[in-house]
């Protein structure tokens, strides 16, 4: 499978005020950001999910390439509110929406009333996303009382092209955000780490995912955050820094691993936007293609020792 790149917008400069705040510069850089070779792009915006869907809205408006990357939270509104609108966004774009699910603690409201704790939080996750499928897929209304949330008559008439198949996407290191992640995501997004450490929390959640049947059916996401060549940290952080073509090679035993997607931070002005895609992720993508093409098995990389690249 080709590899992924997904930009993660950030701010040049602390005072910045964001990204997506001057829509007119921010079309002409997600344009740019597609001709990079950058498939998707992650809203992710500080002020919290309503604001994430608006920004959603305006740069699906903006692009009719690039993949948008939805960051999203339950118990923020109502499942059926949430799956109406979601749905609304998927068809306006023709599927171009994938959903980020992260954790967020119970409201002192929630707390007062239901059962707190990270168990709970992500008890809460499940029923959401459990909610959002049935409300995507069903023909008819219907009720639901659970845990976490009430519904009489739920019902969204107007599904996206996918349907119940939107992308969802998670992550986490507990077992039970484990459990949860292998039961809904299609995409898991690796918290960074060493190649060894990586290689393992790949096995739990593949682990986690079969208990399902879908162990076969997930991908792997890894953030990556490209420096200064004078501000890197340490080899443990997927940080890297240095000439284009040394960070590719440093991606390269993270592929290895059977990663699909990088997740690139850092690369916010248009001429490191364009040099990344020109020379970091076009080395990369020819470099794998190479590397397929020598093994017997179709989409399988040949056995080779995997050396982890330390940021410099």
């Amino acid at each position: 499978m080709p590899i992924e790149f997904t930009h993660v917008p950030g701010k040049i400069h602390p005072a910045d005020a964001g990204f997506f705040y001057d829509f007119v510069e921010t079309a002409t850089k997600l344009s740019l950001i597609g001709d990079a070779g950058f498939r998707k792009i992650v809203v992710d915006d500080q002020a919290g999910l309503l604001t994430n869907m608006d920004i959603a809205a305006q740069a699906l408006d903006r692009t009719s390439s690039l993949e948008v990357v939805l960051t999203h939270w339950a118990g923020v509104i109502e499942p059926t509110v949430a799956a109406r609108q979601l749905a609304a966004l998927d068809a306006k774009s023709g599927g171009r929406l994938s959903l980020r699910m992260l954790s967020e603690p119970l409201s002192d409201d929630d707390a007062e009333t239901r059962p707190a704790g990270h168990t709970a939080v992500w008890q809460r996750i499940d029923e959401y996303l459990v909610l959002l499928k049935r409300l995507w897929s069903n023909d008819r209304p219907f009720d639901h009382e659970g845990a976490f949330y009430s519904i009489k008559d739920g019902y969204v008439p107007r599904k996206g092209p996918h349907g119940a198949d939107v992308t969802i996407r998670m992550g986490g290191q507990s077992g039970t955000a484990l459990k949860v992640a292998g039961r809904h995501a299609d995409i898991f997004e690796l918290t960074p780490g060493s190649l060894d450490e990586i290689r393992q929390m790949m096995q739990r959640v593949r682990s986690a995912a079969a208990e399902h049947g879908r162990a076969g059916k997930l991908r792997f996401a890894l953030p990556v955050r490209i420096r200064p060549e004078h501000n890197a940290s340490g080899h443990k952080s997927v940080d890297v820094s240095g000439p284009p073509a040394q960070i590719a090679l440093s991606l390269f035993p993270y592929a290895g691993l059977g990663i699909h997607e990088f997740m690139i931070a850092g690369v916010d002005r248009p001429r490191e936007i364009a040099t990344a895609g020109r020379e970091t992720i076009a080395l990369l993508r020819n470099s794998l293609a190479r590397r397929e093409a020598d093994v017997p098995q179709p989409g399988a990389f040949a056995p080779r020792t995997v050396r982890e690249a330390r940021a410099r």
